[in-house]
């Protein structure tokens, strides 16, 4: 299995994660926290594949979506029930579940194009900044006037 830079970044969150549980919380913490981790694992790398083959066409059609996503939807669920039912604690599986949102930001901010300080830009008085919408990133629409209407 070939892991890609977040993947790996996340094995390293988690194991950080345990290692650290070990020390101030309880052995049922930190088994919890790596079951969550290596659930979290399977998955990520499950719909990071089927991205891949989406962007590859060997996905065709909305079938095959949902297919590949309730498989992996079930097959979490599963995990995750199955770790509750032996005593996992919650908290625990929480976490190694939800490790996976910084090392992805983690690795996103990492792998940033590099800033360019002789690109261009616009000043700070410049009258086309109030023609951008930077919540719904793209031009402002200007509203019809009754000139524009014949």
């Amino acid at each position: 299995m070939v892991l890609d830079s977040t993947q790996r970044m996340n094995m390293k969150l988690s194991a950080g994660a345990v290692a650290a549980s070990l020390v101030w919380a309880t052995p049922v913490f930190a088994f919890s926290l790596l079951v969550g981790a290596v659930l979290e694992g399977f998955n990520f790398h499950g719909l990071r594949r089927s991205a891949q083959f989406m962007f590859w066409g060997e996905i065709a059609g909305s079938r095959g979506w949902i297919g590949v996503f309730s498989l992996r939807f079930s097959l979490l669920a599963i995990g995750i029930c199955t770790a509750l039912y032996f005593g996992a604690d919650p908290v625990g599986l929480l976490i190694g579940l939800s490790l996976m949102i910084p090392a992805a930001v983690i690795e996103a901010w990492r792998s940033r194009p590099a800033i360019d300080p002789n690109a261009p830009t616009l000043a700070a008085d410049d009258p086309s900044w109030d023609d951008w919408n930077p919540w719904l990133v793209r031009e402002r629409e200007r509203p019809e006037t009754e000139e524009d209407n014949p």
